[in-house]
Parts: C-alpha cells; sequence; structure tokens
C-alpha cells in the first residue's frame, strides 16, 4: 500500500460553540458575516439597546474648527532702546522703503523732526503678522511720538503720556546735604533737584544750609501701568532754613503760565540765582585778600569758588547775553555774561563749553553755559564764580534783588483759595510731628517752630 495514501497531515482547527469544527480557510468569511449581523441587530435595536456607543464625540476636521471664523492675527512688541548712531532709517527700515522713510522724514518735522530722536530713550515697535503696525517713541516724561499704521495711510502724532497720579506729603530734615536728605526718606534725587529750583532764588544749597534744616512738599507721584515713574507737579514746598520759612505754592497766572508764589503772592524767581551750580561745596568764599596756592602772592579774591566735580553743569544765574567767551592762561575757559541793570557774571577754569554758546547769544536763567574743570590757573576742579556792577565786583552771596512779577490783584483771591490748605498743612505736620528731628545726631542743635 502506498504511503501517500495511506498517510494525511492533520489540519488547524478551531472550536466555536456547538463544538463544530471549522476550517481555518473559511475564518475570514465567518467573522465577516458575523460582523454584518451585528450591525443589523444595533440598527433595529438602536431605541433599547444598553449604552454601548462610544464616549468619545466625533472630532472635528481642521476644515470644520475654521469654517466661518477668522484666524486672530499674531501680535508682538519689541521695546529697546534707542543706541548710539540709530536714525529713524535704521530703526524703521525692515518696515518702510527709503521713499516713504522719506516722505515721513518731511512730515515729522511739523511734529517732531527725527533729528531730534536721542540716544538712551526708549521705543517700541508693534507688528501684526510680521506686518508694520505702530511705533512709539518717548519724547520725554510727558510725550511719545506715534506712527501708525492704518488702512493703508501712516498717521503720524504726538501724544500725551497718561499716566495715574497720587499725591504725597514728603518730609525730610538736613544732616548733611538737601541729597542726602532726600535719598535718605527712599525718594528719587530728582525730586531733591526739584526742590532746589523752587528755591534756588532765596536758598544757596551749598552755602546757606544747617544741619537741622527741614523741608515738606505735597508731590505728585506718577505710575505708568502700575509701576512707579516719577514725579509730577511739585504743588506746595516749604523749607526752614536758619529758622527762616519760605514757602512757594504752585499757581497758573492770567496767561495761563504756571509759576511758583509765597504765601503772599510774590513771585519767588528773582533776576538772579542764589548759586550756579546745584549741589557742591563752597572752597573759597569772597575776599579782598587771598593766599593764592599758585602765584604764592596775596591778592583780591572778589568772587566764590565752588569746588565740584569734573564735567558738573554750570548755570547762569540770570537772563542775559554773552559778552565775552575764550581762553587766557589764568582764568582758563571763561564765559562772561552781561545782565539788565548794569550786572554781568563770570564763569572760570571750565573743562569746556555747552554747545551753541557763542559771543552775543542770549541765554536764560538756569541754562547750562559750560562744565566744571580746572583750565587755567587752578589747583583741581573748581567754578569760581564772580559778579559785577558798572564794573565793580560785588558779593554774589549778598545782593538783593527784585522778584519778579507778582499774583495779579484780581486774582489774589482765588491765590489764597489754592494755597490756604497747603499753608494749614505743613503747619500741622511740622508742629505735631517735628519732621523726624529726633532722627539726629545727639548734641545737634534743632530748629523750632517757625511761625
Amino acid at each position: 500500500m502506498s504511503l501517500n495514501h495511506d498517510f494525511q497531515p492533520p489540519r488547524k482547527t478551531f472550536t466555536f460553540a456547538r463544538r463544530r469544527r471549522v476550517s481555518s480557510r473559511s475564518l475570514p468569511v465567518v467573522l465577516g458575516l458575523l460582523s454584518v449581523l451585528v450591525a443589523v441587530a444595533l440598527f433595529f435595536n438602536s431605541g433599547s439597546a444598553p449604552e454601548l456607543e462610544a464616549s468619545t464625540p466625533p472630532v472635528a476636521t481642521p476644515t470644520e474648527i475654521t469654517a466661518g471664523q477668522t484666524p486672530k492675527p499674531v501680535l508682538r512688541e519689541v521695546e529697546k532702546q534707542v543706541q548710539s548712531g540709530e536714525t529713524i532709517s535704521v530703526l524703521l527700515g525692515d518696515y518702510f522703503s527709503p521713499q516713504e522713510i522719506y516722505e515721513l522724514n518731511k512730515r515729522s518735522k511739523e511734529v517732531f523732526p527725527f533729528t531730534k530722536i536721542c540716544a538712551g530713550q526708549p521705543y517700541k515697535i508693534c507688528t501684526s503678522d510680521g506686518a508694520f503696525d505702530s511705533f512709539t517713541y518717548e519724547i520725554d516724561d510727558l510725550e511719545q511720538l506715534v506712527i501708525q499704521r492704518e488702512d493703508d495711510e501712516t498717521r503720524m502724532e504726538k501724544v500725551p503720556i497718561i499716566y495715574d497720579v497720587e499725591r504725597e506729603l514728603i518730609q525730610g530734615v538736613i544732616k548733611t546735604s538737601l541729597f542726602d536728605a532726600v535719598t535718605e526718606i527712599g525718594e528719587d534725587s530728582k525730586l531733591a533737584i526739584a526742590l532746589a529750583d523752587i528755591f534756588a532764588w532765596d536758598i544757596d544749597f551749598i552755602l546757606d544750609l544747617r544741619v537741622g534744616d527741614t523741608f515738606q512738599a505735597l508731590v505728585e507721584k506718577r505710575f505708568r501701568e502700575g509701576q512707579p515713574a516719577g514725579y509730577g507737579r511739585v504743588l506746595a514746598a516749604e523749607f526752614v532754613n536758619q529758622k527762616k520759612v519760605y514757602r512757594a505754592f504752585h499757581f497758573e497766572d492770567e496767561e495761563g503760565r504756571t509759576q511758583y508764589y509765597d504765601e503772599d503772592g510774590k513771585n519767588v524767581r528773582k533776576a538772579f540765582l542764589k548759586a550756579p551750580l546745584s549741589f557742591t561745596r563752597i572752597s573759597s568764599g569772597f575776599t579782598m585778600k587771598r593766599f593764592h596756592p599758585i602765584t604764592n602772592t596775596w591778592k583780591a579774591h572778589p568772587a566764590i569758588d565752588y569746588a565740584a566735580p569734573k564735567g558738573t553743569p554750570i548755570k547762569t544765574v540770570g537772563d542775559g547775553t554773552i559778552k565775552r567767551i575764550g581762553y587766557t592762561k589764568g582764568n582758563g575757559n571763561f564765559i562772561e555774561v552781561r545782565h539788565s541793570n548794569g550786572y554781568s557774571t563770570l564763569y572760570l577754569h571750565m573743562t569746556g563749553f555747552a554747545r551753541g554758546m557763542k559771543r552775543g547769544k542770549k541765554v536764560s536763567q538756569g541754562q547750562v553755559i559750560g562744565y566744571v574743570g580746572s583750565t587755567g590757573l587752578a589747583t583741581g576742579p573748581h567754578l569760581c564764580f564772580r559778579m559785577k556792577l558798572n564794573g565793580a565786583p560785588v558779593n554774589p552771596a549778598r545782593i538783593k534783588v527784585p522778584s519778579s512779577k507778582a499774583v495779579a490783584r484780581a486774582q489774589m483771591d482765588q491765590f489764597r483759595e489754592t494755597a490756604a490748605p497747603f499753608i494749614a498743612l505743613f503747619d500741622e505736620k511740622r508742629q505735631t510731628e517735628q519732621i523726624a528731628k529726633k532722627d539726629l545726631p545727639p548734641g545737634t542743635p534743632v530748629l523750632e517752630s517757625v511761625q
């Protein structure tokens, strides 16, 4: 008997219900039939069928998500500071063509000339989907230059900076200097400069200050987007110097100009400042006999020497015209300013002059005309300040000059109404709190309240 007929290799089988043996070759057909039967059963029994549906909702396609909706633009802001040498072409060259920048530059002359853009000032560029939207440049603490593109047109304008403002009464006591007193109570040095500018006609903050002098000021503190942003107006200020009370109140005159007046309505501004520098020290006073440290001779010194770091700004003490400017072996770099009523002032030993200074130029009170140096016969950086009346030397610390225009008679009632609450506040605080005099060093003579 042939082996081919006697031996049959076993076939693989799978067991299902009822123990029927199904060939592996028929399995796909069986599974397909079962799937059809299940689908039909679910269709006809969907109303009473158990919860067998998928719990996850159908996923929408990307086309379905965005259908009928406008995609939001991608906005981006870049905040930087202008670097030295950067021009408007550099700042906006990625967004405007050279021709467009040329046209913007012409328009800027009527708004804010691009040539006045300064290094160190902050700016911000906003884009929408990579396209230019706006450029904002901080002109100063009060205004911004805004360039904005709207509907294929470019708008350019100066806009005021909006601040949140809070009023605060600030008090301090002099231990060394006004600068130190202000910073010691946690305030910015800019407030010291503001106070010195207000009382500069009555108080020489280098020569006149004494330990125990006090000050009070009702100040506007500015905030921008919740962050401190410097000071606004000093609404009212008081300085007690050597037991004498000086007060100044911010008030708008008939012509719309805001100035400071004392409690009697007299303008605190006078023809001359008490000093040409804000913060320094006296190194040599006015005398008709002084030993000169370089020439080793006794000679008159009809001047006041202010020792200060090299580069300290020098301000003209009054309105006038530059009579002489130049250099001599003894005076170094110097400027002489001619004022009204026969007065003239001289500023010697400068390291250099401010830009634009020349003979015949008109200068305004408080304008920077040069910088402290040690040119000429000088042992160190200082300003030699001299004043003459009709050609004869006078002591700058002792001259008395008239005030500027007082409050108009028609506005006096309004002025008194404005100043009254400030006066009451200063009197109350000075008497009840003594403005931190308790913090002075032991044995320091302090000032009593002055009415």
